[in-house]
């Protein structure tokens, strides 16, 4: 039997460097919404759980996604301190699911192909291994805080594109199973799979100036793709 994945899009209210931004419109939809049309348009997810203590998501996510479910974040679990893998050990005690995916509203690049080739991955291994993250490859002449150099030798300047990569976690897809992140108190178990992303889908909006770029780029992706549409959840 196919293993039923449930969805999960964590998201506060206030934001620090950007306010609301989870809601603020981009490409002409709220933020929130292209990653939640994305994962319906995978045809790979089963359910979409939105956890959220703001009524405005709340009321957005009735009125455009009526098939989503909704839970209200506890107070407890509001702290912007406090670590994801808590407030997704409460979440997945109130939800049905063999494989669970967390995601963000702030990636709204990441396709619905890459949505379903992700979660074929993590299950066709899932024998193997209790987790998937998503990554992006780094070739920069990278240092640490006390001038050493990280992945690369100074007295040999190779060119950037020579240098062997390293690998950056960008909060974009995480893959797991209820055992392993009750094991691990941790959404990346004991034996993950790291999974590669281009740069162009694992845009993560932070600032005013990632919305700036990530308005730019859905603009000229809608120009690559006009019969494009939304998905109807």
């Amino acid at each position: 039997m196919k293993p039923t994945v449930t969805a999960i899009v964590p998201m506060r209210n206030d934001s620090l460097r950007v306010p609301g931004k989870n809601w603020r419109p981009l490409a002409g939809r709220p933020l929130f919404c292209h990653i939640v049309d994305s994962l319906y348009a995978s045809g790979a997810v089963n359910h979409v759980v939105i956890d959220t203590d703001s009524d405005t998501i709340r009321q957005i996510a009735k009125r455009e996604f009526p098939k989503a479910t909704l839970l209200a974040r506890p107070e407890d679990l509001r702290d912007d301190r406090l670590s994801m893998n808590e407030v997704l050990l409460n979440t997945v005690q109130q939800v049905d699911g063999d494989v669970f995916l967390q995601t963000h509203s702030t990636n709204p690049m990441l396709r619905p192909q890459t949505i379903a080739d992700l979660i074929q991955r993590f299950i066709d291994k899932r024998d193997n291994y209790d987790s998937l993250f998503t990554v992006t490859a780094l070739q920069q002449r990278l240092w640490d805080a006390f001038a050493r150099p990280v992945n690369h030798d100074p007295a040999v300047l190779r060119r950037t594109q020579d240098l062997s990569p390293v690998f950056a976690e960008n909060s974009c897809v995480y893959l797991f199973n209820r055992r392993s992140l009750t094991a691990y108190r941790n959404r990346i178990g004991g034996k993950p799979i790291m999974a590669e992303l281009e740069r162009d889908e694992s845009w993560d909006i932070d600032t005013e100036a990632d919305f700036n770029i990530a308005e730019m780029m859905m603009q000229a992706r809608a120009l690559a793709n006009p019969m494009k549409t939304k998905v109807a959840a």
